[in-house]
């Protein structure tokens, strides 16, 4: 496999204004996302822009920046133009889609969400960690995964992505993570698909690639990262990073 970390980002948020600008430590928040796929060790990192002040700010930092459409409907369209944009040629073949707002991730997730495109069968790979909280079971905003798992087995096949509390009855239910990993030809694919009924009925893109019967796997990890979303997850994450991560610091 040769893979390439491309990080959709645009600075038009509702709820936290300018977000991939917001400081972290001194730096900007989408370096700080930089930083961390760059730690992951896979390769090449690419910050897919909607804006210039967003490339300006990673290509200052040193990282790497292509501008795309500001109007794009998802971050499966942004980081798509970006691809063809700087990688016409097709080296890379395995494309993670890494969200703009994940300053605090674990690099260790962005490995996981790779390792299954080794089976040439999958299209593509996300992440989930098992819901602990009660009030998340029901809560809509908590994307459940429904998937294959085997005793034992650390990954299984998507079945359903819903807002809704299933599977029913006892069990664990699992708290899908947005993190993505592409065989390229399946994301190519995918871009080119309308939005499908289920994905536009419970707002959910991924269910566009389920109902086209590509192969999803879902690997099971042990927390959801940090999503900055709002003031009051900036001033978590900055207090995690500060106390987690020193060597992120300027």
């Amino acid at each position: 496999m040769n893979p390439i970390i491309l990080i959709p980002a645009r600075l038009a948020a509702t709820r936290l204004p300018r977000k991939p600008l917001a400081d972290i430590g001194g730096l900007p928040m989408i370096v700080q996302v930089w930083r961390r796929a760059m730690e992951a060790g896979l390769g090449r990192v690419v910050v897919a822009a909607g804006e210039k002040e967003i490339a300006d700010a990673v290509i200052a930092a040193g990282g790497e920046a292509v501008l795309t459409d500001p109007d794009h409907p998802s971050g499966s369209d942004r980081i798509f133009e970006a691809l063809t944009k700087i990688d016409p040629q097709g080296r890379h073949d395995v494309i993670v889609n890494m969200q703009g707002d994940l300053p605090t991730l674990d690099p260790a997730l962005l490995r996981a969400v790779c390792a299954p495109l080794a089976d040439k069968t999958i299209a593509m790979a996300t992440l989930a960690a098992e819901i602990t909280r009660a009030d998340e079971r029901t809560n809509p905003n908590v994307v459940k995964a429904v998937f294959a798992l085997a005793p034992g087995a650390k990954s299984g096949r998507a079945l359903y992505f819903t807002r809704a509390t299933a599977p029913a009855n006892d069990g664990p239910l699992w708290h899908h993570i947005g993190l993505y990993a592409w065989a390229r030809e399946k994301l190519a694919r995918f871009v080119a698909l309308p939005p499908s009924p289920l994905e536009k009925r419970e707002k959910l893109e991924q269910l566009r690639a389920l109902e086209d019967g590509m192969r999803v796997e879902v690997v099971v990890v042990d927390t959801v990262p940090l999503g900055v979303d709002t003031p009051d997850d900036l001033a978590r994450a900055r207090a995690m990073l500060a106390s987690m991560h020193p060597k992120a610091q300027p």
